[in-house]
């Protein structure tokens, strides 16, 4: 076996199945799960009728670059959504479909990786555990760029020596964050975009809560755009990743895309070829009638609204808790150690939440998930409404 399938850490969730294990909740109360970030809205109807309607597309071999008219459909969703010039997103070059951006980050990372000594690929830390285990398995090495309150929880770019910008092969950028909800400026990501023809690596943005922001008049900025308001209409050494999964509630559709540099998605492709990955012809319908479609991802974000105002409410009294800059996260401070503080509120009120020393690594010693949990407000507004209570009463009983 691939000696580097060793260096893979547990998966936050085993980790958080061994905190919890022995441990014995009061059978009183429902066990509330504020831990995974899966979407738990119904999914939109019209994409479900879609799906049911062409269930005949179970006898077809999809191909691996899918339908042109999903790839226009994808498209043109970027190009409305960032404001790129027009028809400078070539479904036929700059699009592949993919089955979820977690499969696509991990496969583009071995695509992309030149395994050679020394090769970087640089994450946010916390992260998304997908980018350490691409990292390992492409023959590269992680280097961890913490995201710390003082910083509003982005990378300190500005920190990074030359030297480490020269090694650097790809260059993960997670925003909005998970799990901080954090959100790069377009700015920032200006920066990074000339960081990446200076030192010549390829800048991989992982978009998938972009659509689930608080307000209506400041939506989060994306790679794409920021190439696009620089000219850079090739979107060279520019790659992101989004997903129907936050977006549209289809999170077991397994829906999204990968774009930019065509350069880079042509060889992408062949990779994909012999990778076996194509989406099923069904979910290729139902995606076109969902990326179409801004009207139920608008009653989405609504929804979310209302949960973060209610949850707030119930909160800011006892936790120095705010409304993320987008994703449906919020990253509280603990009172304590946040294992202890997880496993305490599992006990006492039978509640869930995730640790973030899980979700990150120990640089320069410090553990920037440390003191923080996790919390997905996924569930029904009464249920995170109850389990903000709950989660009130306990720290008011420490």
């Amino acid at each position: 076996m691939n000696r580097d399938l060793d260096r893979l850490q547990p998966y936050p969730f085993e980790k958080l199945a061994v905190l919890k294990a022995g441990v014995q909740p009061p059978k009183s109360l429902e066990h509330i799960s504020l831990g995974i970030g899966e979407p738990k809205h119904p999914a939109p109807p019209f994409v479900t009728d879609v799906l049911a309607e062409n269930l005949s597309g179970v006898s077809t071999y999809p191909t691996t670059k899918g339908m042109p008219e999903l790839r226009q459909a994808m498209a043109s969703w970027c190009e409305r959504r960032f404001g790129l010039q027009t028809d400078s997103m070539d479904p036929e070059r700059n699009i592949l479909p993919v089955n979820g951006t977690r499969e696509a980050i991990f496969a583009f990372t071995q695509a992309a990786v030149e395994r050679k000594p020394g090769a970087l690929v640089m994450s946010p830390n916390p992260f998304y555990q997908i980018y350490e285990g691409a990292t390992y398995l492409s023959g590269a090495e992680p280097y961890y760029l913490n995201c710390l309150a003082e910083n509003g929880f982005i990378p300190d770019y500005d920190a990074v020596p030359a030297d480490i910008w020269q090694r650097t092969q790809l260059l993960f950028v997670c925003s909005p964050g998970n799990p901080t909800g954090a959100v790069h400026s377009v700015e920032t990501l200006k920066k990074l975009i000339a960081l990446a023809d200076e030192h010549d690596f390829i800048i991989c943005s992982d978009e998938c809560y972009s659509e689930l922001y608080p307000d209506e008049n400041n939506k989060p900025a994306g790679l794409l755009q920021a190439c696009a308001e620089l000219g850079r209409n090739d979107y060279a050494r520019c790659i992101v990743f989004h997903s129907l999964s936050k977006r549209s509630n289809l999170p077991g559709m397994r829906s999204g895309f990968i774009a930019g540099d065509a350069s880079l998605l042509e060889p992408f492709l062949l990779y994909r070829t012999y990778h076996g990955c194509s989406m099923p012809v069904q979910h290729q319908l139902a995606s076109i009638a969902a990326w179409n479609d801004e009207g139920h991802v608008y009653e989405n974000r609504c929804q979310y609204r209302h949960k973060f105002d209610a949850v707030l409410r119930v909160l800011q009294p006892v936790m120095d808790v705010k409304q993320s800059d987008a994703s449906f996260y919020l990253w509280a401070p603990t009172p304590m150690a946040d294992d202890e503080f997880a496993k305490g509120l599992f006990a006492q009120q039978n509640l869930t939440v995730l640790p973030g020393r899980y979700l990150s690594r120990e640089v320069d010693d410090v553990l920037p998930g440390s003191g923080f949990v996790r919390m997905a407000l996924v569930a029904t507004v009464s249920e995170c409404v109850e389990a903000a209570e709950r989660i009130r009463r306990y720290i008011e009983s420490l």
